[in-house]
């Protein structure tokens, strides 16, 4: 059965740690998802806890994230909007994901539009080819930035993209765990 007992407080300057690692564990395990949507990373992460620094954190995160498999991947992908389309909801899931898009609909010139109505194309071509949508971690990244990724990728084999985006849910989920903290 889940802890419910909130974790041992470690004393140190890190006020969105000590506050991750004061979580009931079924709070941590909630709020771990948010960041990478796969129960076994989630697992490893939880049972790691309470982290001596955020340091040991994301290198555990990270390391637990090189490992996900492809039925990992499909069911984290579930949760990932389109690149383009807004994510709905007033949760953190959604609000993350909107900011790390954000970059992509900044452009609002005619060439921009271009870019982005043939970003759309492509975006289904690799839907097709791949039978999952494209994932990629954008933060920061232009529209321009994101169709030479995607085109560049669309010549990849199966086994490549799966490996691909399992490394670009890795970065998601390091991004995601360091606004966790800071919005923890």
């Amino acid at each position: 059965m889940p802890e419910t007992t909130p974790r041992e407080r470690t004393a140190g300057t890190d006020p969105g740690l000590d506050r991750l690692n004061a979580l009931p564990e079924e709070e941590l395990r909630t709020r771990l998802a948010q960041c990478l949507n796969v129960d076994r990373w989630v697992a490893a992460l939880a049972a790691e806890a309470p982290f001596a620094d955020r340091a040991a954190l994301l290198e555990s995160a990270d390391r637990h994230a090189r490992s996900i498999t492809a039925e990992e991947t499909a069911t984290a992908l579930a949760r990932h909007p389109r690149i383009g389309e807004r994510a709905d909801g007033a949760d953190t899931e959604s609000a993350w994901s909107r900011g790390e898009q954000s970059a992509f609909a900044a452009g609002t010139d005619d060439a921009s539009a271009r870019v982005q109505r043939i970003f759309a194309h492509a975006q289904r071509e690799y839907e097709d080819r791949f039978g999952q949508i494209y994932l990629v971690c954008a933060s920061g990244r232009s529209s321009r930035e994101l169709l030479s990724d995607l085109v560049e990728r669309l010549a990849n084999d199966r086994a490549t993209e799966l490996a691909v985006v399992g490394d670009e849910l890795r970065k998601i989920a390091g991004l995601r765990l360091v606004k966790l903290l800071e919005d923890a």
